[in-house]
């Protein structure tokens, strides 16, 4: 699983992360929710080697991450999908998708990528930036999926997206992790779709981990209450 234990980190001097410690299992999701700039895409980045944490440990399966590189923990079974999607505008659907298997072998693109978003399997020549909001969040998650990931990083994917895609992305997150077995680590804004997805939960405040817990504990008001902190 993936062990994250008393990360710090600064931005000149500000102090960002403050002793963060969270976990994500296989077959879980675990979904971070917080208000914007508490941290979160700040702890994503440290976890995908973007950003080098200044003390803490990060650790998947056991194997202590400090200091590898972004591609080496790609190699290891990250995967990220960033805020904004970031596809490439100018790349073809299945261009974009074969980018996200660079740390494999073989850039072949696998039938469950097409199985799991018919639209993009309809659009594979089709340029990523004539696609709609949603479908390049599908192309997004596609892309990290190249990658045949054990742990899937996702940094607000519902995010500008129209409801009828959001319910999309649902299911195939849940698939994921539990038909596939992925660890899932969703950061979020919007409550009732973490509720729905989440196995555990945290909620990030200025910088900090304030609440924890399982799923089922999650109560609207008081998570709500904790993101306004």
């Amino acid at each position: 699983m993936l062990d994250v234990s008393d990360l710090h980190q600064y931005y000149g001097g500000s102090h960002i992360l403050r002793g963060v410690s969270l976990a994500a299992r296989p077959g879980e999701v675990t979904a971070l929710l917080g208000r914007n700039g508490v941290g979160k895409t700040t702890l994503l980045r440290c976890l995908m080697g973007l950003v080098p944490a200044r003390s803490g440990a990060v650790a998947w399966s056991g194997e202590r991450l400090d200091g590898r590189r972004p591609e080496e923990r790609v190699a290891r079974g990250f995967g990220y999908v960033p805020q904004g999607r970031e596809i490439f505008p100018r790349l073809t659907v299945e261009e974009n998708l074969r980018v996200g298997a660079a740390t494999r072998t073989s850039d072949a693109i696998p039938p469950s990528i097409g199985e799991l978003f018919p639209a993009l399997k309809a659009m594979r020549s089709r340029r990523g930036g004539d696609l709609s909001g949603g479908q390049q969040q599908q192309l997004a998650i596609g892309r990290a999926l190249m990658g045949a990931p054990k742990l899937l990083i996702l940094d607000e994917p519902t995010e500008g997206i129209q409801p009828s895609i959001i319910e999309e992305i649902g299911r195939v997150i849940r698939r994921l992790a539990k038909e596939q077995g992925l660890a899932v680590l969703l950061v979020e804004q919007y409550y009732d779709f973490a509720k729905r997805l989440a196995d555990t939960y945290a909620v990030m405040s200025r910088g900090e981990i304030v609440a924890s817990g399982p799923a089922s504990a999650m109560d609207a008001r008081d998570v709500r209450a904790l993101i306004t902190l």
